[in-house]
């Protein structure tokens, strides 16, 4: 409902609060006369409600209001998808900071409580209302007289995804949810990519914390993993592959697909996994990416091999310096490896990963004085 007001010309703001008033309405007037079309109803009176709100504010001319009261009365058939994928673009505005961008994706998009969100992310409920607020007036000027950036779009919902669950809300499912709308409104390749790759990451939730504990990868118990839901994202990235049109969602994803594909750690197809690193670097230079080629160089060619790719990688990224704990174990240099493992402890970004390195840090120890 808000797409369509955005796209017929009300502002965000504007729409939404119009878009509440006809939901007020509906309350009152439909257990006594409920109507034969709810969404096109609700759609004529959230316009009326838009149209009465300007009237009462600006003198526009008599004929502009007809003209926009005659579209209300008799609208055209309403394109839900064409309206609600412009909404995802207008949500992913460039003009908004990441966070604000997630917010407003979960609020208008989503549909989710300002409070629920507030909760997600662990702040308090008048905090997300300022910073949804804001993003409001921020794109409430925009009009989409050009084509919307669909990368964008993924970039934010893959935010959401990473932001995983708390409270009464779980993020991931819900970026999971909302990236399946937009692979139906736009079936391209990366949008494919994306969903595949949260399928794919999703399915190993079960086995990632047990206990209150972070098990990586390799430790995992596989038989806890979705196999329904990695089969689902394995064939969705395959025909997006098979368009040959390769992004970086799609490289991230067949590299999470080799990873679910392997029955034991030992069975892991690392050199497939270089290759598709080699391809992700290509695409995005991203130095995130050459931090995990490096740990993939290392199980091929083993801990030198690692520590030599990961020359002019930038030492400041968070797990750099576990990253250079793991390759320096590998070498046998365990020394070195102990030394790097308590940088990470220093750097951890949260507490389940600071608990497990500091597992790492008394593990890594023991053989040390052993």
């Amino acid at each position: 409902m808000i797409g369509v007001l955005v796209r017929r010309g009300a502002d965000f703001a504007a729409a939404e609060d119009a878009v509440q008033d006809a939901l007020l309405e509906a309350v009152r007037v439909w257990p006594e006369d409920p109507p034969r079309d709810a969404k096109g109803w609700l759609i004529t009176v959230a316009w009326r409600k838009f149209l009465d709100a300007t009237r009462a504010q600006t003198s526009r001319r008599r004929r502009e209001e007809a003209d926009a009261l005659h579209e209300a009365v008799a609208p055209s058939p309403p394109s839900s998808f064409d309206d609600t994928l412009q909404l995802y673009f207008l949500c992913a505005h460039p003009s908004l900071t990441p966070a604000t961008a997630v917010a407003l994706t979960l609020r208008a998009v989503g549909g989710l409580t300002t409070r629920q969100i507030a909760e997600a992310y662990l702040v308090p409920e008048a905090t997300m209302a300022q910073r949804i607020s804001r993003a409001k007036r921020t794109v409430s000027g925009v009009r989409f007289d050009q084509p919307g950036d669909v990368g964008t779009v993924l970039r934010v919902l893959y935010l959401v995804f990473n932001e995983g669950y708390s409270g009464d809300v779980d993020l991931a499912a819900e970026a999971i949810r909302l990236t399946r709308l937009l692979f139906a409104l736009a079936p391209e390749p990366e949008v494919a990519g994306l969903l595949a790759l949260m399928l794919l990451h999703h399915a190993r939730r079960p086995a990632r914390v047990v206990g209150g504990r972070l098990v990586p990868l390799a430790a995992q118990d596989r038989s806890l993993w979705e196999t329904r839901m990695i089969a689902e994202g394995v064939e969705i990235l395959q025909a997006a592959l098979a368009r040959d049109r390769l992004g970086e969602f799609q490289a991230q994803a067949a590299i999470a697909a080799l990873h679910a594909d392997a029955r034991t750690a030992e069975e892991t197809d690392w050199g497939q996994i270089v290759e598709w690193y080699d391809e992700l670097v290509g695409i995005t230079g991203s130095p995130v990416a050459r931090l995990n080629r490096a740990v993939a160089v290392g199980e091929v060619g083993g801990g030198r091999a690692g520590l030599l790719a990961l020359r002019g990688v930038d030492a400041s990224l968070p797990r750099y310096a576990a990253v250079v704990g793991y390759l320096r174990e590998k070498e046998g240099d365990l020394v070195g490896a102990l030394e790097a493992y308590g940088e990470a402890v220093r750097v951890a970004g949260n507490l389940l990963e600071r608990e497990h390195l500091l597992r790492e840090v008394a593990r890594v120890g023991g053989r040390v004085r052993g």
